[in-house]
């Protein structure tokens, strides 16, 4: 039988750095951390306009058995984002309304999750934002071992305890707990530059000027031509 952990202590990034991320958006954070860490979009957010970024709490569990994650709870701390995996494909409910309520009790800011949840009208009310895979009735059991705060992989992204989660509408990134700094001051450097780029865009820049994309289109052989060619196929 494969053994099964529950780890206690996790290194965490400070939190003003963790806070920093979720303005930043999803998609600026994967850019700059050299397009990785992007979680598949099977994964989705099933609450609008909601930004939010914190650290990994881990959670392995069998399918269908949301034991773990009551399990997880109390090790959870304030800025936290609970990610939860299944040993094998999954989309029953494995989260709802009352587990999102000791969540919150914790300071715990979202779940993501490569299987599924339930309760959605209940946790958009309690302002309590998830990500997943599916939304499904299906009701789980308590009854089989798992893992918290272990390496797992989520929607196709190795997810370490402690990294830096990210999600908003656009869907989920993952960074790197040893890279956050770093890829932090990217984000900023890549938003900065973009402002300006909005500017100039607003005034009615082309982006084939901003960006030098005429001798592309010339190298690759695109004509620019005042009528339609004749079509003699």
């Amino acid at each position: 039988m494969t053994p099964n952990y529950i780890v206690r202590n996790v290194v965490r990034p400070d939190i003003a750095t963790i806070d920093a991320f979720a303005p930043l958006g999803v998609a600026t954070v994967h850019e700059a951390a050299g397009r990785t860490g992007l979680l598949s979009p099977a994964v989705v957010a099933r609450q609008d306009d909601v930004a939010i970024s914190g650290s990994a709490v881990t959670v392995s569990s069998h399918p269908g058995d949301n034991l773990m994650i009551h399990a997880a709870v109390e090790l959870c701390r304030p800025g936290d984002i609970v990610i939860v995996t299944t040993t094998s494909p999954s989309t029953d409910g494995m989260f709802g309304e009352l587990l999102a309520t000791s969540l919150m009790a914790r300071g715990v800011r979202g779940l993501v999750t490569d299987a599924g949840v339930r309760d959605i009208a209940a946790l958009r009310r309690l302002g309590f934002p998830v990500w997943s895979r599916a939304i499904h009735a299906q009701g789980t059991v308590k009854a089989t071992g798992g893992s918290v705060n272990v390496p797992v992989v989520c929607a196709g992204q190795l997810i370490n305890p402690g990294d830096v989660i990210v999600a908003d509408d656009d869907g989920v990134a993952r960074v790197r707990r040893a890279a956050a700094a770093r890829v932090l001051e990217a984000a900023r450097a890549r938003t900065a530059n973009e402002e300006k780029k909005r500017i100039d865009f607003a005034s009615g820049t082309l982006g084939l000027d901003m960006y030098d994309l005429r001798p592309l289109l010339e190298r690759l052989g695109v004509k620019y031509v005042d009528t339609p060619p004749d079509d003699d196929r």
